[in-house]
């Protein structure tokens, strides 16, 4: 389950990405998430996607 506090979400998602995913299409596969609903939570705290570096910033 992914947290539902955006910036613990944040944390939770960069952390995931950084040492076990290779995008966020596999992050969202593998844990059954909801990729636009991590963009939207994300985005509400300025923060999108980078594909190339593969994290929220």
């Amino acid at each position: 389950m992914l947290p539902k506090d955006p910036v613990m979400l944040l944390s939770f998602v960069n952390l995931k990405l950084r040492d076990f995913y290779g995008s966020l299409e596999e992050l969202c596969e593998d844990l059954g998430a909801d990729r636009q609903q991590i963009l939207d939570s994300l985005g509400s705290l300025g923060y999108h996607y980078d594909e190339e570096n593969n994290r929220f910033v």
